[in-house]
């Protein structure tokens, strides 16, 4: 299981949120919800491996205890891409691919995501806003990180038809949020109040949520 994370340094994460959160705030719930994705991800039964983009010092720091590979240049595509290869390169698959901006994912659909790539060969985890919380491949696909419109909200039928193009059977889960705008985060306190994402949300930037 792959980890995609960047260093939460101000301005360069979380930008949707600004405004109305300042730099410096998006970049403190980044790290909040980076910490609370790695501590759900540590308790499940499958291997994981952290692919940072920052300085590797802060990430040992941060994470001494995980395995950290840092992510190859290029757009996301380019990266996920050779994750996924370095991955299956070690010990084969299924592989499943995770970011950082869904705190509260439910061990469940991790376990569902394994189960169904027994069944097929590509599952997604659909985010509300257009993208996915989790892809998992029984093999390697490069076809579904080549000309995807990263960042927007053609992500997921993107990757749905790069996957019926390259005659794979594939499936979607029950669709879950990230954290992309004050919308997802009213949705977080909402769906998981002891999140300690959402606590972080309840207990700093609670101001915004009444906007």
């Amino acid at each position: 299981m792959a980890l995609f994370a960047k260093q939460p340094v101000p301005g360069a994460v979380k930008t949707r949120l600004c405004p109305p959160l300042t730099d410096v705030e998006a970049a403190r719930l980044c790290q909040v919800a980076l910490a609370e994705t790695v501590q759900g991800l540590w308790e499940c039964p499958v291997r994981m491996v952290l692919f940072y983009a920052g300085d590797a010092d802060w990430f040992k720091r941060a994470f001494p205890e995980m395995l950290r590979v840092p992510q190859s240049g290029g757009d996301l595509g380019l990266r996920l891409q050779t994750a996924v290869a370095q991955l299956f390169a070690a010990g084969g698959g299924p592989v499943l691919l995770i970011g950082s901006d869904s705190p509260d994912l439910p061990e469940a659909l991790i376990d569902e995501a394994l189960a169904a790539l027994e069944e097929v060969d590509v599952v997604t985890v659909p985010c509300l806003d257009g993208g996915y919380a989790l892809l998992g491949l029984k093999q390697p696909v490069p076809e579904l990180f080549v000309d995807i419109p990263w960042s927007s909200n053609q992500v997921l039928v993107a990757t749905r038809e790069r996957a019926s193009r390259a005659g794979r059977v594939y499936r979607e889960l029950t669709p879950w949020d990230d954290l992309d705008d004050i919308a997802a985060l009213r949705r977080l306190v909402e769906r998981s109040p002891e999140s300690g994402t959402a606590r972080y949300v309840q207990g700093q930037l609670a101001h915004y949520l009444k906007t």
